[in-house]
């Protein structure tokens, strides 16, 4: 099984899953996809809109670990697992995605004030909003932009029923951002 169909068949067997917000991880990550696609994005920042929260599917923990206090750091779990696989211009912006949340908190008060209830469960147990010199440290990271665009659609990929393309429609995504495909 190559790595595509292996995130294929982790999406079939646990994207049903929730973690406190109102759409399913699937739905979350297509719906963030979605919004990255329909915003001209990079296609490796497409490729990491749809893997953003895939730490979620391999960690092991339960889908409630916010709810007993618990960071699963899921952006580091699947940062470094698909780091084997993907350039990154795709597993970065993954990795930082969390950072970059706690940085908008810190320099974008209306920013905050937007996040979900379970976004801001999470916060707190991320380490909450960055300090300045926490912000002026990730503003010097290479995919900084990269990963403040991927929050940005994160946070609008958090609404039920709403339709989007599934997920075979952004396999050539994925398999753009292959190491092998773009060496």
């Amino acid at each position: 099984m190559n790595i595509i169909d292996e995130i294929f068949e982790n999406f079939r067997l646990r994207g049903h899953q929730t973690y406190g917000e109102r759409v399913t991880m699937l739905e979350h990550m297509l719906q963030t996809a979605y919004f990255a696609e329909q915003n001209g994005a990079k296609p490796t920042l497409i490729a990491a809109a749809v893997l953003h929260d895939y730490g979620h599917l391999i960690h092991g923990l339960d889908e409630d670990i916010a709810d007993h206090g618990i960071n699963g750091q899921h952006e580091e779990i699947g940062a470094e697992h698909l780091a084997q696989f993907f350039v990154p211009a795709v597993t970065e912006p993954i990795r930082l995605h969390v950072a970059a949340k706690r940085y908008l908190c810190a320099v974008d008060p209306a920013y905050y004030a937007s996040l979900s209830e379970a976004s801001v469960q999470s916060l707190a147990l991320q380490g909450g909003p960055f300090s300045q010199a926490e912000a002026a440290e990730f503003e010097m990271h290479p995919f900084f932009q990269d990963a403040i665009e991927l929050r940005r659609y994160d946070e609008l990929g958090k609404e039920p029923e709403m339709q989007t393309p599934g997920l075979e429609h952004y396999r050539p995504y994925l398999e753009g951002g292959l190491k092998n495909a773009m060496s």
